[in-house]
């Protein structure tokens, strides 16, 4: 039987998905069981290394410089960092994160029902925004015990949460997983799935591909 090629496949879901900003916020939790139950997660949506030396996070208040993101370093094309309530310790031993997984701990400018998490670099632009609330936003997730992820991402565009963002479950497609005081979320991993667009021409990728196979198979049996 003729086998038609994977690479196409592979080819179709490998389109571009579009202009994006390389870092963006891309998970929270504004509560949860004790300060390891808040997070952001920040990841390197780009092709190169982003240096976080000099870039900050603020809540509403909006202000450049507030809490320093400096200790995280390095961003690798696909890598996520963390900034969390708790303290590093408590927060990798609670989620079970290693080393490799950069984050920084002991936040004080907390978050809350409805609130704002702004990202800044190093001369203090803003980088990214997210501003969400359920109440503020009806139809949108109460990140509680549960994080807050995108379905698409196309739901990470706006500056505010979009019905797109759904809450956390253990084994979902995000690989989440519960923490050892029970709050669920796949903090420092970020699972991007295709935008709309993208799964169209996946389908016809995989349409395509299938007709060639079909004329292959009716050409050879007529060698046969």
């Amino acid at each position: 039987m003729n086998r038609f090629p994977l690479s196409l496949l592979f080819a179709a879901a490998c389109v571009s998905t579009g202009a994006q900003a390389q870092v963006q916020i891309t998970e929270w939790m504004y509560n949860g069981n004790g300060p390891t139950g808040e997070y952001v997660e920040f990841t390197n949506l780009g092709s190169t290394s982003v240096d976080f030396t000099g870039w900050s996070f603020d809540d509403d208040s909006r202000v450049a410089g507030t809490v320093s993101l400096s200790a995280i370093g390095v961003l690798a094309p696909g890598a996520s960092a963390l900034i969390t309530e708790g303290s590093e310790a408590d927060f990798r031993a609670v989620w079970g994160l290693g080393a490799g997984v950069a984050l920084v701990g002991s936040n004080i400018t907390n978050l809350g029902r409805a609130d704002e998490i702004n990202l800044f670099d190093a001369s203090g632009t803003l980088v990214d925004r997210f501003a969400y609330g359920d109440v503020a936003f009806p139809g949108t997730v109460r990140a509680q015990n549960a994080s807050g992820n995108p379905l698409t991402l196309a739901d990470l565009d706006p500056f505010t949460v979009t019905p797109g963002w759904v809450l956390a479950t253990v084994g979902d497609s995000f690989g989440s997983y519960a923490s050892t005081l029970g709050d669920v979320g796949n903090p420092g991993s970020f699972a991007s799935v295709p935008e709309p667009g993208t799964w169209a021409l996946l389908l016809a990728g995989i349409a395509v591909v299938g007709g060639v196979a079909r004329r292959q198979q009716r050409h050879a049996r007529a060698q046969a």
